[in-house]
């Protein structure tokens, strides 16, 4: 007779879904949202335990398990545009990833089991924890070296600088992201202009109208506080081959954990994100 524990149970599952969920994320380009992400695994960790109470049973239907992932992803990943091609990845990366533990089921493995479309564990919670942590060493290898060339996009908080001032925002850090600094080679920031306009003197801070006007913007406020630390910064996406944004140079712009130090920020008259998800971009 096998026991199983509902912590344990949920435990395995949470970290089982969150590593597939993030490596459907890191395999199609789609935004990483972590709490999302989490979020995501959490309520397949719910649904997985709830299979195993008295009377749910009806909960292994393949409808079921087919709706459980659709909330999973909806969850992680309802405002991305890349939801479709995320969900056949994740669903993909699943069925890889269940064929692995059928095989070492196979080959005698008896640390980790798949029934009904469940893993469950006769381990202890430290020991499924260090198997957490070595499966996502061993997904993050795989993922370097199977989608080098994929791009990196994760939601991380960002603290911009400015004398005394500072600002806090949502930054995208996109590896696709390219945009420099012509004169350092160091990668510039992209923010909406409206949520920096706390970092600037009253009579100093550049409106939406200004913004869309940047040779203007920067004639204006060439000889105020600001002065030598304007500049016009060319940029190329997708329907503008040459456009023009304002930048300015700023004492100390963080982004997660890593310090750029004194970069330019790239004033946006636009929003960044359709969802207002994040307001700031960032090459790697």
């Amino acid at each position: 007779m096998t026991v199983v524990y509902i912590d344990s149970l949920f435990l395995l599952n949470f970290v089982v879904n969150y590593l597939l969920l993030l490596a459907a994320a890191r395999l199609s380009g789609a935004v990483i949202c972590r709490p999302a992400l989490a979020a995501g695994a959490a309520l397949g960790g719910g649904y997985a335990a709830a299979v195993f109470l008295p009377g749910m049973g009806f909960l292994v239907h393949p409808l079921c398990k087919l709706g459980a992932a659709v909330l999973m992803l909806l969850c992680a990943f309802g405002s991305s545009r890349r939801l479709l091609r995320t969900g056949l990845i994740f669903f993909a990366v699943a069925a890889a990833f269940g064929g692995g533990i059928f095989a070492i089921e196979l080959l005698g493995g008896r640390g980790l089991s798949l029934k009904n479309g469940i893993f469950y564990s006769a381990m202890d919670l430290k020991l499924i924890l260090l198997s957490a942590a070595g499966c996502y060493v061993v997904i993050s290898l795989v993922l370097c070296r199977v989608g080098g060339h994929t791009a990196r996009r994760e939601l991380v908080p960002a603290v911009v600088t400015l004398g005394e001032r500072k600002a806090m925002l949502t930054a995208l850090v996109d590896t696709g992201n390219t945009l420099t600094d012509p004169a350092t080679n160091r990668p510039v920031m992209v923010a909406e202009g409206e949520k920096l306009s706390s970092l600037f003197p009253a009579d100093a801070a550049p409106g939406p109208a200004a913004l869309s006007d940047p040779v203007s913007a920067l004639e204006h406020m060439a000889d105020g506080p600001l002065r030598g630390r304007c500049r016009l910064l060319p940029y190329q996406a997708v329907g503008v081959e040459c456009g023009m944004l304002l930048a300015v140079r700023m004492d100390r712009v963080q982004v997660g954990t890593e310090d750029y130090g004194g970069i330019l920020v790239a004033l946006s008259p636009n929003r960044l994100s359709d969802g207002g998800g994040y307001s700031a971009l960032i090459g790697a």
